[in-house]
């Protein structure tokens, strides 16, 4: 489901969230929704290993019948702080209802944890899929070209068609429209902040199971910080404001970077950021009015220097348009002048 339902957690919770990102005490949180908030069911702390303590952790925590939220974290890190499993559990002999509840609040409680710190996402409907053996299984299906499912060859089939956009304008305009995923309603703010200059620096994500492009961070960000916001494992997108002095004016140009790490990233995952890039730009411009002045697609942050960013947003090239003027002939001798007056009556009396 792609439409939310006003879920939100409690300040409790996000406290337990605070604590949890920053530091390594806990392994494990459950996340249930109880009187229309995000509350948190149980918890356990780190004691081994995490793939040494992950089973007699986490399905203890799962009921046969009613859907749960877990996050699980891992011992590896990214520029944000320890990465976390996200578990969406919706067993398939639980409620209807509740089914449906737990897949719309989904992406509200990644958003409130941070989709940052999430390095990958699993929905089950069995414990198989949600035991370890069936996290590896996940990972090796998310790293494997092929086979595609349906749903990725159709994605497949997209991109091919994108590619030949200099057959028909019609197809490009149809690929366009056939992946603008809508925008959560948090990332919206975000941008309206960013319009109106209360920040300055938004990073989006693609939610691929809600088909949505969520919020991830608003961080107050300075040009020397820009580098390290960009994720080294898996695409995002930037929305910069650049601030600077050019021929004596101060300046605040609008930067959009498209962050894709190459082949770190699934084929999925490159395939969508890539169709989705344009009818995001588009719909930033065109609905939410903010002017772009600058778009750019990096592999990763070391590209981007003070340097970089102002060549980039005001090129060399417009200030040389002298080197193409007409070349000036020799120095020195002209060569000799040609005559073509008609020789008067005299000259001929001459001969």
């Amino acid at each position: 489901m792609s439409h939310q339902t006003g879920i939100q957690a409690g300040n409790d919770v996000k406290d337990i969230f605070a604590s949890a990102k920053s530091g390594d005490e806990y392994r494990v949180l459950k996340i249930v929704i109880e009187n229309e908030q995000l509350t948190l069911a149980a918890s356990k702390k780190a004691s081994k290993k995490w793939d040494h303590e992950y089973d007699a952790l986490v399905l203890p925590l799962v009921e046969d019948s009613v859907p749960c939220y877990l996050l699980y974290r891992l011992d590896s890190s990214n520029n944000q702080g320890y990465e976390w499993i996200f578990i969406a559990w919706s067993p398939d002999s639980s409620d209807v209802r509740n089914k449906m509840l737990i897949a719309a609040t989904k992406a509200t409680l990644k958003s409130e944890f941070g989709g940052g710190h999430i390095k990958e996402e699993i929905f089950a409907t069995t414990k198989d899929e949600i035991n370890l053996n069936g996290y590896k299984k996940h990972l090796i299906s998310q790293a494997a070209p092929l086979p595609l499912t349906a749903a990725e060859e159709e994605l497949r089939q997209i991109k091919l068609h994108e590619v030949q956009t200099d057959i028909s304008v019609d197809s490009k305009h149809q690929t366009l429209q056939g992946v603008a995923f809508p925008m959560h309603r948090d990332a919206t703010a975000a941008l309206k902040r960013f319009k109106d200059k209360d920040i300055n620096y938004v990073q989006l994500r693609i939610d691929f199971d809600e088909e949505l492009i969520c919020l991830c961070s608003t961080e107050a960000t300075e040009l020397r910080d820009l580098p390290s916001r960009i994720p080294r494992d898996f695409a995002r997108y930037h929305f910069f404001l650049y601030k600077h002095s050019h021929e004596g004016d101060c300046l605040e140009s609008t930067v959009f970077i498209y962050s894709m790490p190459g082949y770190k990233c699934s084929i999925r995952e490159r395939m969508l950021y890539s169709s989705c890039n344009n009818p995001l730009v588009e719909m930033v411009e065109n609905q939410l009015m903010i002017e772009i002045d600058k778009k750019l697609q990096i592999e990763n942050g070391d590209e981007i220097t003070s340097e970089f960013m102002y060549e980039e947003v005001h090129p060399k090239q417009h200030a040389h348009k002298q080197a193409f003027a007409k070349p000036k002939g020799p120095q020195g001798k002209r060569g000799g002048r040609r005559i073509t007056r008609t020789p008067a009556e005299g000259d001929e009396d001459d001969d």
